[in-house]
């Protein structure tokens, strides 16, 4: 119940227009006697919407870092919460973190190593990052397309209600 807690509570940030952007399991608070779980530390919390707001790429600790933030992004929205809230899920499961760089390019090579380098078939836009580089190891995707497009894709609501996106299996 911890994973549908943390997506009940993000997706209410994302409703009243708020990206987290620090989502990690030290900002997880857990009521011992209740298992409730409150979502805490919102001082990296940003209001989104119209216009598209220009954001920094220093937020979200290092191992729950969304790849188009490591790769200076400064135009993004929901999906970085999301990406951290499945990093911080993979680590319920296996006890220990997914991602555990020691550099932004020690975590996107990680990244990548499991999911596959990015490009534009993957990725449309991926290589207009202000931090992508060409010269990238080429690592192939370790996981089926599905996935990654589920892991990039996914909208809190999606995944608290069925997605309703195109099936890519």
């Amino acid at each position: 119940t911890f994973l549908y807690q943390i997506l009940r509570g993000i997706a209410y940030c994302h409703s009243h227009r708020v990206l987290h952007r620090d989502l990690k399991p030290q900002n997880l608070l857990i009521d011992p006697r209740t298992n409730a779980l409150k979502l805490a530390d919102f001082g990296l919390a940003r209001a989104f919407g119209i216009p598209v707001r220009t954001f920094t790429h220093e937020v979200v600790t290092l191992w729950y870092r969304a790849p188009e933030i490591l790769l200076g992004s400064r135009h993004y929205s929901t999906p970085v919460d999301v990406w951290s809230v499945g990093c911080i899920f993979a680590e319920m499961v296996n006890q220990r973190p997914l991602f555990p760089g020691d550099s932004e390019i020690d975590e996107l090579f990680k990244i990548f190593r499991i999911l596959g380098t990015p490009n534009e078939d993957t990725w449309p836009g991926v290589t207009s990052l202000p931090d992508f580089k060409s010269a990238f190891p080429k690592w192939p995707a370790k996981v089926e397309l599905f996935l990654w497009h589920l892991v990039v894709f996914c909208s809190i609501e999606n995944a608290v209600h069925g997605s309703k996106q195109k099936n890519y299996g």
